[in-house]
């Protein structure tokens, strides 16, 4: 018998398993057990339908398939509507910026002079992201690429430096939390910022260098940037940030600037070259600031705008983990990094 026939049949001779022995007289029979509901029961919670799953021959991910209507035109006008949590980003985190938020790892040599010790280098070191920036509420389009409209977004992320040549020692690390309020029409999106950033030494790094300089890096800032896309692959942008609230020698004013090549398609399997550039130039430095270069390859998902690179990557300038903010470093190395 069909193993999905078994339950039914149990259930069917329960009531014969309660009826009386042979010779009980006057003893009723219980009445008949009722089946068990095939549909889930209980409230109803949701006040919308459940969305349908996508079907048809142009969802299918086929190698070689063409790509949907709205990957032709990227910026093509589409209707707006009020959504939470959508899938992708108006304003996205500068690819080379040091201190944007995502998953990212970079392993590289330091050529600069060690801030515990002058008289050698820094040598090898393995710098780490952990966070993201996502949206919370937008009123725009929701296409896979480039949304449009007002957004309200979140981000968050830890910097973390370990120290390759003294056992994995914790060096420092930044915290950085942030809420941007984004507008985005056509190729050109702007952001108004809130951010709160602070620095601190690695509790290795003050056990075993207990005279050096602590510093209680702090920075509250309102930031404004632009962004604008000459090509679809090409985007250029700028952004100015004031701190009202500065500790450990940080002052009010920074800018930063930058460019951007990459795909902005889908890349399938074969992946895409990107490169990407970003100056910084801080008050606190006389105006100094520090170069980041980036280039290696790229992918990019086919259903949101999640980009995954490796390549390598080149610094010069001032360290941009902030406990270290008056010192320099000459650095190059391969890295990873995901922007969701």
């Amino acid at each position: 018998m069909p193993h999905r026939f078994l339950p039914l049949l149990i259930a069917s001779l329960m009531p014969l398993a309660a009826w009386p022995a042979a010779g009980q007289i006057g003893v009723e029979p219980p009445t008949a057990y009722e089946l068990p509901p095939t549909r889930p029961q209980g409230p109803v919670v949701l006040d919308v339908p459940y969305e349908e799953m996508p079907g048809g021959a142009e969802d299918e991910l086929v190698p070689g398939a063409g790509f949907p209507e709205e990957f032709v035109d990227l910026w093509a006008p589409r209707p707006w509507s009020w959504q939470i949590m959508p899938n992708n980003l108006i304003y996205t985190s500068y690819l080379a910026g040091p201190k944007e938020p995502r998953l990212a790892t970079v392993w590289y040599d330091d050529t600069a002079p060690d801030p515990f010790d002058p008289a050698i280098k820094n040598g090898w070191m393995w710098d780490m992201t952990a966070g993201a920036r996502v949206s919370l509420l937008r009123y725009g389009s929701d296409p896979v690429l480039h949304p449009q409209g007002i957004e309200l977004q979140v981000e968050g992320a830890a910097f973390v430096r370990l120290d390759q040549q003294d056992e994995l020692d914790l060096r420092s690390s930044d915290y950085r939390f942030g809420i941007p309020l984004v507008f985005g029409i056509g190729r050109w999106q702007t952001k108004l910022a809130y951010y709160h950033l602070s620095a601190h030494l690695g509790d290795e790094s003050m056990l075993k260098h207990q005279s050096f300089p602590r510093v209680n890096y702090l920075r509250d800032a309102m930031v404004w940037g632009n962004s604008y896309y000459l090509l679809d692959w090409m985007r250029i942008y700028g952004e100015v940030g004031y701190s009202f609230h500065n500790s450990g020698g940080s002052e009010p004013w920074e800018f930063q600037a930058g460019v951007e090549l990459v795909q902005a398609r889908p890349t399938g399997p074969r992946g895409a070259p990107f490169f990407a550039i970003n100056g910084m130039s801080r008050q606190e430095l006389n105006w100094g600031g520090n170069v980041c270069v980036q280039t290696g390859w790229a992918w990019r998902g086919r259903r949101s705008e999640r980009l995954l690179r490796v390549g390598f990557e080149y610094l010069n300038g001032s360290d941009p983990q902030y406990e270290f903010v008056f010192y320099n470093q000459n650095r190059c190395g391969i890295g990873m990094w995901y922007d969701f």
